[in-house]
């Protein structure tokens, strides 16, 4: 079995993929990602969860997310995998952590293509009333099937050759990057401070709803999307140099937009849109059917409030377009974990892994069905992601132990501090979730050990239950639930650790997980054998379905 030799070590690389994707192709399938609906949406939840304190919200959501962001640099350009926020945890504990971390992975990425249809349909009911019901707060049948429709154009498009989608991508980009840049640009004529200090200050609901509201108000959802280079590492060209370069790049610009676009929404805020205080914008219908359209409209702005409506179709679009790529490649990686069954790695003669693309389709129309609105939606999927995001600071500790001398192009400074201070960032952002987010996660992961534990059992070349490696898993799990449910966050919490003491807290238990899970990672042959395992040659591409 042919390997990629490096320092001594094998490296793995995916069969049947193609190199296609460059620096900017990387960059921009991170910006995509991130802006996307959450962008059109996130300044108004913001402004209505917290106020002026939107502000400081949008800042510590971006520094924690810049910390991850740093983490997954390293981890990209070390092992440049398709998939690889599934497959880190896989090479760094086995299968156990893997599973975990690797289903959690999946479901956050096959959800985000309903979230962008839905954010779609909201904002089209400005001209097509019948898509969405205000009064609601969800979508109605016709957009319902709008939606669906619409997931069935991004797997179409995702049919196509990398090369071909990527510069379909990359015209997208170019107009979604543009079109907020814009909307700053000239909403900062608009721009005044009367909303600044109106009703309550800078803190109207005090720091515990500041808080809340980085998961809450969709903050960290308009931010997920920078690991995406990650998922598409094996198509990428000189990913050692490039998948560090194209994550960093992305989280910080996008960081900076998002900054910008609060500070101007509620400079062009009137006194009128605060009358009865900022909770009561949230069941403003016009801002609820396009929030800075609606605000550049009464500017007497009408053509910005056209482009940005046109916006609010082609920016969730191309999200959606780029989640539904990255989830077939995070189902290909877990069909080469040996998590799923073997043909999610079949790819046709573009390189596409088809049938994983197809079943995101069809398990992407389940999610339609439960949730009929983006924001019901939002909430567990920016959880799943953190959980998927914990994953990376804890394979990052690993590997610095055990494989020190493997190859970095990118190495994250001050690893030894900065990767237990991620570890702790993710558990932070999942207890701010509230405790009815979190227990809805603990029902998707039963789910998925189900799920997962039928296709491997009827694998006879699954790899071993590392068990040993992973006994810290449970207790972070379900400590992090009972501290949810204890704690302040909710609903269905109990209020009985009080606040401040109970974020110590979630940071001291997250501390020794990492601590724990550091000493028990897999030892360094065990490690090398999972890589070695995944090291692709001309057998195994044939026998994956490769062209």
């Amino acid at each position: 079995m042919a390997t990629q030799a490096v320092t001594g070590l094998s490296r793995p690389t995916d069969v049947g993929l193609r190199r296609e994707i460059g620096l900017i192709g990387a960059t921009w399938a991170s910006v995509t990602s991130i802006i996307g609906s959450g962008w059109l949406f996130g300044s108004w939840k913001g402004a209505y969860s917290t106020g002026t304190s939107a502000l400081l919200a949008w800042g510590i959501g971006g520094v924690m997310i810049i910390i991850l962001a740093l983490v997954h640099a390293e981890l990209g350009g070390m092992y440049p995998v398709a998939g690889g926020t599934a497959r880190f945890p896989h090479f760094a504990f086995g299968s156990v952590a893997g599973i975990s971390f690797g289903f959690f992975s999946w479901v956050q990425a096959v959800t985000v293509a309903p979230i962008e249809c839905f954010a779609v349909m909201q904002y089209l009911a400005y001209y097509w009333h019948s898509l969405f019901n205000t009064t609601t707060g969800e979508v109605t049948g016709l957009g319902f099937l709008m939606s669906i429709i619409l997931m069935a154009i991004f797997t179409a498009v995702n049919f196509l050759a990398m090369r071909l989608f990527n510069k379909v991508q990359s015209g997208i980009t170019w107009w979604k990057v543009a079109v907020p840049v814009l909307a700053i640009i000239v909403l900062f004529t608009q721009f005044h401070t009367s909303a600044f200090d109106s009703h309550g200050g800078f803190m109207p609901y005090g720091s515990k709803a500041m808080l809340a509201a980085i998961p809450g108000a969709s903050i960290v959802f308009a931010y997920l999307g920078f690991e995406q280079a990650d998922q598409l590492a094996g198509e990428v060209k000189d990913p050692q140099r490039n998948l560090p370069r194209a994550i960093i790049i992305a989280i910080l610009m996008c960081t900076a937009i998002y900054v910008l676009l609060q500070v101007v929404f509620l400079g062009a805020l009137r006194p009128s849109d605060l009358a009865h205080g900022w909770a009561a914008m949230a069941k403003n219908p016009n801002l609820e059917l396009g929030p800075l359209a609606f605000l550049a409209g009464a500017a007497g702005l009408g053509w910005l409030a056209i482009v940005l409506r046109v916006d609010a179709f082609i920016s969730p679009s191309g999200t959606g377009m780029v989640y539904q790529t990255s989830t077939s490649r995070i189902g290909y990686g877990l069909a080469r974990n040996r998590y799923f069954p073997q043909p999610f790695a079949k790819v046709d003669r573009n390189g596409v892994p088809w049938i994983s693309l197809i079943l995101a389709f069809v398990l992407g129309l389940v999610f339609l069905l439960p949730f009929p609105s983006w924001s019901s939606l939002v909430n567990l999927v920016t959880s799943a992601s953190v959980l998927m995001y914990a994953g990376a600071p804890l394979a990052l500790g690993a590997f610095r132990r055990q494989l020190p001398e493997a190859s970095r192009p990118y190495r994250m400074p001050g690893a030894t501090v900065m990767s237990p201070i991620a570890f702790c960032v993710a558990s932070m952002l999942i207890y701010w979730s509230g405790f009815q987010i979190v227990w809805k996660l603990g029902i998707v992961m039963v789910i998925g050990y189900v799920l997962i534990g039928i296709f491997m059992a009827m694998d006879k070349e699954r790899p071993p239950l590392d068990w040993k490696s992973a006994v810290w898993l449970p207790v972070y799990l379900i400590g992090l639930g009972i501290i949810s449910w204890q704690g302040q966050f909710g609903p269905d919490n109990t209020n009985r650790i009080p606040f401040w003491w109970d974020m110590g807290i979630v940071v001291a238990f997250s501390l020794a997980i990492y601590f724990w899970a550091y000493f028990t990672c897999l030892p360094k042959q065990e490690m090398e054998n999972l890589i070695e395992r995944q090291a692709g040659g001309q057998t195994e591409a044939k026998a994956l379905g490769e062209a």
